[in-house]
């Protein structure tokens, strides 16, 4: 019985050590497994990457966007927004899906407005409060 008891701890002692390295190694094939699979999936982004850069007008859309290339006799507008993010408007959707003729004559309210504007007689705002900046007569 006391042989028995020896070498089932002699097994224990050899076995323990020999279990841990097993699992630990486990642990690290599927590590590595991980990152081979994060290693393929990186591939593939960069070989459709690559395969976009051989379409000419990828490469044209490319350049007009990043370094602001033209084509010759175009003309670029860069606008600088000086919103935040936040406040900048979203696209909203169209107000009416028809269009819509108005009940007016603009060329003939344009006329109006312009020589009602030429003939109007402008009045000096009136001011609260503020002396009258002219001299007083002095006597």
């Amino acid at each position: 019985m006391a042989i028995m008891m020896g070498l089932v701890v002699l097994a224990a002692f050899v076995l323990v050590p020999t279990i841990g390295t097993y699992l630990d190694q486990r642990q690290q094939i599927t590590a590595l497994t991980q990152a081979v699979e994060v290693s393929q999936a990186d591939i593939a982004a960069l070989q459709l990457q690559r395969d976009r850069w051989k379409d000419p007008a990828y490469i044209t859309t490319q350049a007009r966007e990043r370094l602001y290339y033209v084509k010759p006799g175009e003309v670029v507008y860069l606008v600088d927004n000086d919103l935040a993010a936040s406040q900048v408007p979203q696209d909203a959707a169209p107000v009416s899906s028809t269009v819509e003729q108005t009940r007016t004559d603009w060329m003939a309210q344009l006329v109006r407005s312009v020589t009602e504007a030429g003939v109007a007689q402008t009045v000096k705002a009136p001011t609260i409060g503020i002396l009258d900046p002219s001299p007083a007569p002095s006597g």
